[in-house]
């Protein structure tokens, strides 16, 4: 059975109407602001973890070594 020039266009809007909400979709996954925030909040919260704080303690321990070791050759 043939479609009515009504159906048609009414497949049409709907199609269009669909693909405005993926893209829509698409535009808040991809938010350079939203994606920034997550982040941070990843950050924040592994950084409460044993394993994030082991691992900011490292860093910490290894800054001041490599700037206790700059000062030391610079006395020299």
């Amino acid at each position: 059975m043939p479609r009515s020039p009504e159906q048609i266009q009414q497949e049409i809007d709907a199609a269009r109407e669909s693909l405005a909400a993926t893209l829509d979709q698409l535009v808040y996954r991809g938010s350079p602001q939203r994606l920034s925030a997550q982040a941070q909040e990843r950050v924040k919260h592994w950084l409460t973890t044993p394993a994030g704080q082991a691992t900011l303690a490292a860093a910490g321990l290894f800054v001041t070594f490599v700037a206790v070791q700059k000062v030391r050759h610079a006395r020299r």
